[in-house]
């Protein structure tokens, strides 16, 4: 199946939205995310969706840096293996050279490919690679399911959002009059992600509360002014605790999910979809902070072999 092309041909930024499996049918590819490629197009920006192949190497990813991309949205979706070696390089370069990643996984060890991915695989805490300390086990309904998993709600169901003041850019929204995006999609068991105090270019964007424990767990971590091993800026990160956060099921419980998926849903967001419409500006925040990024590296870079983000001449034009 070719890769679904969405978006202008004056785009803001050119986004590529991949998961890290091939194209299973029952399972989290990339056709379960077509209202967030939606809602992106709907911004301004041309949105590329597609799966990993078949081939060791995926044939995007591992040469991400010498394709016009400006924003990698990847749906770490994988029990583990959902990159190669040579995909986690060219992921790398690609943010050497300026491109914004963002990375969303879930619990236990889904999407625990993303350990490969030198600091955004530091943000990342899985079951059996890069574990959080004291983690222990939230949601006690499925016993399949171990830690971290954090129970924020039921899928089609809001968490609230906690955040230091002043909030960071990516909760801003002048539709609630505090000014911030103050309600995210719920999922029974978000996975971990934290800011290391070792990186100070690494901060907490907003926190969620276990419903089943009162711990409050990280919903997003933010990479801003990270350097790369060649001294040049690297290009802005959002490393989310669940793709939970942008998948149809929830922001959509009729759009359906994978057989494998047997936690009862809320109605609460059908009932009251004007918190969702809210929740909307965090998708357009993160895409226009991270050609934010981009734009400042594609200026700030004078090496003339690598192909700049094109997010700078984009926004002029």
């Amino acid at each position: 199946m070719p890769p679904a092309v969405l978006g202008h041909a004056h785009a803001m930024a050119n986004i590529l939205l991949q998961t890290t499996i091939v194209d299973i049918p029952d399972d989290w590819n990339v056709g379960r995310f077509s209202l967030l490629a939606d809602e992106l197009a709907r911004a301004g920006h041309e949105v590329t969706a597609r799966n990993r192949d078949e081939a060791t190497d995926d044939s995007v990813l591992s040469v991400l840096d010498t394709l016009d991309y400006d924003q990698l949205w990847l749906m770490a979706v994988d029990t583990g293996h959902g990159l190669s070696p040579g995909d986690a390089a060219g992921i790398m370069r690609f943010r050497e050279r300026g491109g914004g990643v963002l990375t969303a996984r879930d619990h236990q060890d889904l999407g625990s490919c993303l350990v490969c991915l030198g600091s955004i695989g530091q943000l990342n805490h899985f079951h059996n690679q890069n574990p959080e300390p004291h983690a222990r086990r939230d949601d006690q309904d499925n016993p399949n399911i171990s830690w971290p998993n954090y129970h924020s709600g039921a899928n089609g169901e809001y968490q609230p959002v906690m955040a230091d003041e002043p909030a960071h850019e990516l909760l801003r929204t002048d539709r609630n009059p505090s000014g911030r995006i103050e309600w995210f999609p719920a999922h029974p068991h978000e996975g971990a992600v934290s800011a290391p105090p070792e990186y100070d270019f690494a901060q907490v964007v907003g926190r969620g509360r276990s419903t089943v424990s009162g711990r409050t767990f990280n919903l997003a971590v933010a990479l801003d002014g990270e350097t790369m091993a060649d001294g040049g800026p690297a290009g802005r990160a959002v490393a989310c605790s669940t793709f939970h956060h942008f998948a149809d099921m929830n922001w959509d419980i009729d759009a359906g999910a994978p057989s494998f998926v047997t936690e009862a849903p809320s109605d609460e967001m059908k009932r009251d979809p004007s918190r969702l419409d809210v929740f909307k500006d965090y998708v357009r925040n993160i895409a226009r902070w991270l050609g934010a990024r981009a734009e400042h590296n594609a200026n700030a870079r004078e090496n003339g072999d690598v192909r700049a983000p094109r997010s700078a001449a984009l926004a002029e034009g």
